[in-house]
């Protein structure tokens, strides 16, 4: 019985791309059953590419295949790569740096470089460009239909050599809190930060007291106010900021059906800082 094979690219469904990968998927093993990740990750960004992993690959049954292709640098001399999880899933990928959060957040038992001289799709040898296709999709297939065990993709490799992109570690200094804001929730606009609720608490904030957040982007800041945290959404007014916690377990800035990214022009990464206290009593005299 083959395992579920999962996909996520940067191509958009506009074209045909998707679509061939299904068809050389099919091709290995028609009665696998393919799902779609996403394939609306911004095009070549790796970061966001690696964000969607950690937010979904633990959710699927031990020997799930997850194929990620967003690959700047197709036709380099960057790895490919099949890991296996410390869940049992398998993803099969670049090694650009898709694996980033996977590796720190998850774990990575074993890792394998794919060996193209057996597994990639049959007359595709010349065609350096479209590796999600002739490579990830191929082997992935095989990988998912048990064609192939873990074994068969290719020389065991150290998991410390795995490429990672740069991060940086949420900190707690007395009664403050700074991390970075990792990736957006795309549909709502919601930030997403990488500091985690076990942090937070640290803070000795409860639900429906008020928080001091600054987000700030290459040093200048970007917005600076007092909010609610709340435990969902519906504990404040439409159109009120609040923070929360999402569905990773870390902490969070929203407006209540709008978008925060979209209203203060908010973007993602290591350059956006953002920091949380408890907000400060104000004496009236």
């Amino acid at each position: 019985m083959s395992n579920p094979l999962i996909l996520q690219t940067d191509f958009g469904l506009a074209d045909g791309a998707v679509s061939a990968m299904y068809g050389v998927a099919f091709s290995v093993d028609e009665n696998l059953k393919i799902y779609d990740l996403t394939h609306e990750i911004n095009p070549y960004d790796v970061w966001e590419a690696s964000y969607r992993l950690i937010q979904t690959v633990s959710y699927w049954k031990a020997g799930t295949v997850f194929v990620s292709v967003v690959d700047p640098g197709v036709g380099s001399n960057r790895k490919s790569v099949v890991v296996k999880t410390t869940g049992g899933q398998y993803i099969v990928t670049p090694d650009n740096g898709t694996l980033t959060h996977i590796k720190k957040l998850v774990g990575i038992e074993e890792a394998r470089e794919i060996d193209e001289t057996i597994n990639r799709l049959p007359n595709s040898g010349e065609s350096y460009t479209f590796h999600g296709r002739d490579v990830y999709a191929y082997t992935a297939a095989r990988l998912a239909s048990g064609i192939i065990t873990f074994e068969g993709v290719g020389p065991k490799i150290d998991v410390d050599s795995i490429v990672e992109l740069k991060t940086i570690a949420p900190v707690l200094r007395k009664d403050i809190i700074q991390g970075t804001i990792d990736v957006l929730d795309i549909r709502f606009g919601s930030l997403w930060t990488n500091i985690p609720r076990e942090m937070f608490k640290k803070l000795n904030v409860s639900f429906g007291e008020r928080v001091e957040i600054c987000i700030e982007h290459d040093h200048r800041i970007i917005y600076k106010n007092i909010l609610v945290y709340a435990k969902s959404f519906a504990d404040v007014s439409t159109g009120e900021t609040l923070l929360y916690t999402n569905s990773l377990d870390h902490m969070a800035v929203a407006i209540n059906q709008g978008s925060f990214a979209k209203a203060y022009n908010v973007g993602t990464g290591t350059s956006w800082k953002i920091t949380i206290r408890r907000a400060p009593k104000v004496i009236y005299e």
